[in-house]
């Protein structure tokens, strides 16, 4: 793992010109919820057989609730010998992105939190 960066770096390396992967670590069902926009749903259980997916990026970029979770998992993408990325964990996870988050609450249920 490269670092832990605020959100609002994560939100200038995707508007940059390089390749960026934000991996939410979270249950399909909290992804559903809420997530940052563009954002991929790997479950932290799938993430070491996912890696290899991740290996075209330029930066991948962890994100669960808080930021505690997404360190052990970017340590385990940078360990995977496939990432050539740089990675990084967000810090302070969904609870201190400030942008717009995708939601795909379909199920009629009222939107909870993460």
């Amino acid at each position: 793992m490269d670092a832990e960066i605020p959100p609002e770096r994560v939100q200038e390396l995707r508007d940059g010109d390089e390749t960026v992967e934000v991996v939410d670590i979270r249950s399909p069902t909290a992804f559903r919820r809420g997530h940052v926009p563009g954002s991929r749903n790997v479950p932290f259980p799938k993430l070491a057989e996912a890696a290899p997916d991740l290996a075209d990026a330029d930066h991948v970029v962890t994100v669960c609730p808080h930021g505690k979770s997404s360190v052990r998992a970017a340590r385990l993408v940078a360990s995977h010998e496939a990432v050539g990325a740089a990675v990084y964990s967000m810090a302070g996870g969904l609870e201190a992105w400030e942008g717009e988050l995708d939601r795909e609450n379909t199920d009629g249920t009222p939107d909870a939190p993460f």
